[in-house]
């Protein structure tokens, strides 16, 4: 009876031995994964449902010939021509006692733009007068002497030296009356009793401050620049080209410039001239006016210029056909009904809308989308996303 009661025992024991063995094997082995469909790898396919294709609209459309034109990259700098850039100075020095200017400031022809006073303008003024005093004098002694002498009542001779006098005080008075207006004072009104220590500058034209190198109280000899104007109706753009390319450039043609700084805002002009003189890096210039004007743009100041040559036909989409994506530029092709494959393009220049395909081959015969492929991206990264 004992002897059964063990074997029973261990009976029991061994078994529960085992289904702990059994679960713990179970528990250890590895789950075998599921095989990944070829669709959740595919991240270049987007496929639509009817719902979405009610709610989206899609156009497609095929390659189509342009007439694009290529574009010439150039840069250069804005300059001004001579006779636009005006280098203020004093005839005559003097201290300068005002002025308003700051580069960029904006002035109209005949504004007031400096006030300068010195000693030797009152110098010149008193000159003046006293010259034109001795002038008159002199006019009155030759008209009496020319009296007496019709009347034999004078000599030849005697009229004669009243007559050089009269030359000489008119000759006198007549340079000192030109210094006068060098330095903006009426000769025609100026009197005794309005002589003056201070002389103004005016602006010879309508333009704008290019630089100012002078403040108040300080003593500029005439050979001191002291403001540079700047006439803007001619500044215009400096372009260098390579000899290689003079032969796509022609007067008339329209130039699309930017600087480093601010690409996106554009300055648009045309080519005026062309320099036929190559220098021995074989460079020429090629100059441009600008359609207007913008005091942001200074004489020096370093640009970058586009410039579309001659179109040839070339294979092309609309821009909207095309999306940029990780550094790369994409179109969709339609590979089944409500099926889209994106696929990489290598684009051209633009023109009206349009973008030049350079990998034209690759998509031949081939339904792309024209409308909507924007959307097609957006779905496409985030579902993407949603795996």
């Amino acid at each position: 009876m004992l002897s059964k009661y063990i074997n029973t025992k261990y009976f029991v024991l061994g078994l529960a031995l085992a289904s702990i063995t059994l679960f713990t094997q179970c528990k250890t082995e590895p789950k075998e994964e599921e095989p990944i469909s070829a669709t959740d790898e595919d991240t270049t396919t987007v496929h639509l449902t009817d719902a979405q294709m009610k709610n989206t609209t899609i156009e497609t459309g095929s390659l189509t010939e342009r007439k694009i034109a290529t574009t010439l990259k150039l840069n250069g700098k804005i300059d001004v021509p001579p006779q636009n850039l005006i280098s203020i100075t004093n005839p005559l020095g003097g201290y300068l006692k005002s002025t308003k200017l700051l580069p960029g400031m904006h002035i109209k022809k005949g504004e007031l733009i400096a006030t300068m006073e010195d000693p030797q303008y009152i110098q010149l003024q008193q000159n003046y007068l006293i010259a034109k005093d001795k002038y008159e004098f002199a006019k009155l002694d030759y008209n009496r002497q020319k009296d007496l002498n019709a009347s034999q009542a004078s000599s030849d001779k005697v009229m004669q030296i009243a007559q050089a006098e009269m030359n000489n005080q008119r000759i006198t008075m007549n340079a000192l009356a030109q210094q006068l207006s060098l330095i903006n004072i009426s000769p025609a009104s100026l009197t005794y009793t309005n002589i003056s220590r201070t002389i103004n500058i005016y602006s010879p034209i309508n333009g704008f401050v290019s630089n100012v190198f002078v403040n108040v109280g300080k003593y500029v000899t005439p050979s001191d620049v002291m403001f540079e104007l700047i006439n803007p109706t001619d500044i215009h753009l400096n372009l260098k080209v390579y000899e290689k390319d003079l032969d796509k450039l022609e007067v008339g043609q329209r130039v699309v410039s930017y600087t480093n700084g601010a690409p996106d805002k554009k300055y648009e002009g045309e080519i005026i001239l062309i320099s036929m003189d190559v220098n021995t890096d074989g460079v020429s210039e090629v100059h441009c006016h600008f359609e207007a004007f913008d005091k942001k743009l200074v004489p020096g100041m370093y640009m970058n210029a586009d410039i579309d040559t001659h179109a040839a036909v070339s294979q092309a989409l609309p821009e909207e056909s095309v999306v940029y994506f990780e550094k790369q530029n994409y179109v969709f092709i339609e590979t089944a009904k409500q099926t889209y494959e994106m696929t990489p393009v290598k684009i051209g220049p633009k023109e009206d809308g349009y973008v030049q395909i350079i990998n034209a081959d690759q998509l031949a015969n081939q339904k792309i989308v024209t409308k909507g492929a924007y959307t097609l991206l957006m779905k496409l990264k985030n579902t993407e996303e949603e795996e």
